[in-house]
């Protein structure tokens, strides 16, 4: 990474907004966010409420000169498969677009499994979008296999 040192943390309620503009700052985002123009929906406020009260979840960022330049979620997920072993999920990745091919997508990742390591997983996943083929070849790069197809259900 060059330019200013960035650094990896769990995201706090004054973190919403810009997480909100992250999330909605690219074609896909745009079609399933509100971006906050005129504050904040209070949804996003809400769930952030519920993710910060679970000891399963960590919502994190990404932070260079005070500014949120990245986020993802994990959840760290018990199971019975493969004998009892927890997994790490890693979800809602974004870098904001002024600071993609800077490195810090692939250091967060790094961070992150590092905070599946630390919380006894044994396995790490995480899904994308089949819209995203560039994210695809960013994980595949890391590390991460295609192993399963993916299913979700709008309710």
């Amino acid at each position: 990474m060059t330019g200013p040192e960035v650094v990896f943390r769990g995201a706090v309620s004054d973190d919403v907004e810009a997480i909100v503009t992250l999330l909605a700052d690219d074609p896909l985002g745009r079609e399933r966010e509100t971006a906050p123009a005129i504050g904040v929906d209070p949804r996003y406020r809400d769930a952030f409420a519920v993710i910060a009260r679970d000891p399963n979840q960590l919502l994190a960022v990404a932070e260079r000169s005070g500014r949120v330049v990245g986020v993802l979620q994990l959840s760290f997920i018990p199971g019975l498969t493969r004998r009892g072993m927890w997994r790490g999920q890693i979800e809602g990745v974004r870098i904001a677009a002024s600071e993609r091919g800077e490195g810090i997508g692939r250091a967060f990742l790094e961070w992150a499994i590092g905070q599946c390591r630390e919380r006894g997983c044994g396995l790490v996943q995480l899904t994308s979008d089949k819209r995203r083929p560039e994210a695809h070849r960013f994980y595949e790069a890391r590390g991460f296999a295609a192993t399963h197809e993916g299913y979700k259900l709008e309710l």
